[in-house]
């Protein structure tokens, strides 16, 4: 399906669709005014783009200096190919264990893998304990963003999802008596897992060390309570030295909710004595990434959502609407990599206004990279005939001055009408908008005339 097809189911409800648009606008802007607050803010971008630019150069020294940290510390180091060989990994070390109940924090990785339902296929429970992230896991649905993960979601809504499976009273919407509920059901989860697993923000190569930032402090008490903790990461995830890291975790909420900080960025150098840490390195197509020089900046995104919450395409179509598990701009570059035909219509979701990489903290070129994936979709024959065919006759009419003006008159008198005729998907979720009465032209002139 389409990301065009699939956004019209979304906006099958206009109130939720402005609703969602509105909501995604105050969090841009809470970025905005915080980023406003730190003067040497374009230096810290700067510093971070370099950093990850010179990282990704040297990524294989970088990676093989953690690893021998890592293990000197006492961690166990796994390398996965890709995410069959990360799920088996996974599954080895719990089934070692004796584990049939893991806790696990918000970890983006694991749902490109596809752990959860790879895990229960073979008798293991997975829970997850961000409160959004087992919101939409009760829903058996994926997270619709990457940062908040029921974003989509109204406050009623949660509460009719909790009173069906954690049995608090119908129609509870107090945020309060909500987040308290979830506290109590999750608490109980925290106390009787036999393994942790988290995400991984940052890994420091200087010292084996990683970190792993939250605002529940839930990857916490999984870590803390569970005998094993198991951290999974890919192999982007890494950072040349500790001083680096201070610059990444002030854009990183900053950036994402507009906050100062994450509430806890927990650092794990070594196990506690009695505990084992296991950290699981992952490939999963990004070497391929990486070797394409259009693209490999792609892989230095932090995965804050900045990208997210500023385009115009997602806040009004929503993160189902794409067909990667990393929605967005950022998710419609990384998408076409794993897979060019299947996530074809994802580079084209975007207007290319260049917000999104106004907005990156480590100044991803994201809309030019979105404009080179449509070049090379369109070259691969993944894309459609029709746009292919609009695309010739737009080049064909504005290179002839006599017939651009005549179109211009045209679709001035017609576009109402091409709105009710809904010939392609997306006039059949919404209307053209009223063009102008007057053309560019005419306006300029006029305004000479009068000056």
């Amino acid at each position: 399906m389409t990301h065009s097809t699939a956004a019209h189911e979304f906006l099958r409800d206009p109130a939720r669709a402005a609703w969602h648009d509105q909501t995604l606008w105050m969090v841009r802007a809470k970025r905005d005014r915080m980023a406003t607050r730190v003067p040497e803010w374009e230096q810290l971008r700067e510093a971070a783009s370099r950093i990850k630019e010179h990282t990704l150069s040297r990524l294989a020294d970088y990676l093989e200096q953690f690893a021998d940290n890592a293990a000197e510390n006492g961690i166990y180091v796994h390398w996965a190919a890709d995410g069959e060989e990360h799920n088996r990994i996974v599954q080895g070390i719990l089934q070692k264990h004796g584990a049939r109940k893991l806790v696990k924090s918000k970890s983006m990785l694991t749902e490109e893998c596809h752990l959860n339902p790879h895990l229960e296929k073979h008798g293991i429970e997975v829970i997850d304990t961000d409160l959004g992230e087992r919101i939409v896991q009760l829903q058996k649905m994926p997270p619709s963003h990457i940062v908040m993960p029921a974003i989509h979601l109204k406050r009623a809504e949660v509460g009719e999802v909790f009173h069906e499976h954690l049995g608090t009273p119908a129609g509870l919407d107090d945020p309060q008596q909500l987040t308290e509920a979830a506290r109590q059901h999750l608490r109980n989860h925290f106390l009787t897992a036999d393994a942790a697993l988290t995400g991984v923000n940052f890994a420091i190569a200087e010292t084996g060390a990683f970190v792993v930032c939250t605002n529940e402090g839930n990857a916490d008490m999984g870590a803390h309570l569970a005998p094993v903790h198991i951290a999974c990461m890919g192999i982007e995830k890494i950072i040349p030295q500790q001083v680096h890291l201070g610059v990444f975790l002030r854009l990183l909420a900053r950036s994402a909710t507009g906050q100062p900080s994450t509430v806890f960025s927990s650092h794990f150098l070594k196990p506690r004595p009695g505990q084992e840490i296991h950290i699981v390195i992952v490939d999963n197509g990004r070497s391929r990434q990486l070797a394409r020089p259009d693209y490999r900046k792609s892989l230095a995104c932090i995965r804050c959502a900045a990208c997210f919450n500023t385009c115009p395409v997602y806040r009004r179509s929503g993160g189902y609407s794409y067909s990667y598990f990393i929605a967005g701009p950022i998710g419609s570059i990384l998408a076409p990599n794993v897979d060019k035909a299947a996530h074809s219509s994802m580079p084209f979701a975007s207007t290319l206004c260049g917000s999104c990489t106004a907005v990156c903290p480590v100044k991803i070129d994201i809309h030019a990279q979105l404009l080179k994936w449509r070049q090379d979709i369109t070259a691969a024959g993944h894309a459609p005939w029709w746009k292919k065919a609009a695309m010739f006759m737009t080049a064909y009419v504005v290179r002839r001055p006599a017939l651009f003006r005549l179109g211009g008159w045209f679709m001035r008198k017609s576009a109402r009408m091409l709105s009710f005729l809904r010939l392609d998907p997306w006039t059949q979720s919404r209307d053209l908008p009223q063009p102008p009465a007057q053309t560019f032209r005419q306006w300029y002139n006029q305004q000479s005339d009068e000056n």
